[in-house]
């Protein structure tokens, strides 16, 4: 006796595997949020499926897949994951301000790639790296900052 062999669904194959919405999808692959929506109507992104009002793409090593148009040019998007620089350094204005005019403003400046946070106290999870470079600053103009890796959890708090 013979029994068929078991298919699965795209359902259960994208359990199996990290999955990521279109807002992400369009970050990992440098492209507009817009741009992906017009490749999952056209079912060139690979294994992505719609689960209501919200698609499911799946990861593969990291990035989502895109199957290359027939006509047209190549893309463009990124072939692999982007590293994305993550910063902590002394705001000097705000602190000279707050020893000159007894004020409380947030000292301390979190950047994670082009998202700037400004706070007073900043905890660092993961192992980190303390920079000195007086003579290639950071485009603030900084000269000491510590960097920390991309999926370092950073936790930052502001005062009243």
């Amino acid at each position: 006796m013979k029994f068929p062999k078991k298919q699965t669904t795209s359902a259960q194959t994208t359990q199996n595997q990290e999955t990521v919405g279109t807002t992400q999808a369009a970050s990992l692959l440098g492209i507009c949020c817009q741009r992906v929506r017009h490749l999952l109507k056209e079912g060139r992104i690979k294994g992505a499926e719609k689960i209501g009002r919200f698609w499911r793409i799946p990861l593969f090593k990291g990035i989502p897949k895109v199957i290359a148009a027939l006509k047209g040019p190549k893309g463009t998007w990124k072939r692999r994951a982007q590293k994305v620089a993550n910063f902590i350094h002394v705001f000097n204005q705000n602190l000279n301000l707050n020893r000159s005019n007894r004020e409380n403003n947030p000292v301390f400046i979190v950047k994670r790639g082009t998202k700037t946070t400004y706070c007073h106290e900043v905890e660092i999870t993961s192992p980190c790296k303390l920079v000195y470079r007086p003579n290639q600053p950071l485009d603030t103009g900084a000269i000491i900052w510590i960097e920390v890796e991309e999926s370092t959890n950073i936790i930052t708090s502001v005062f009243t």
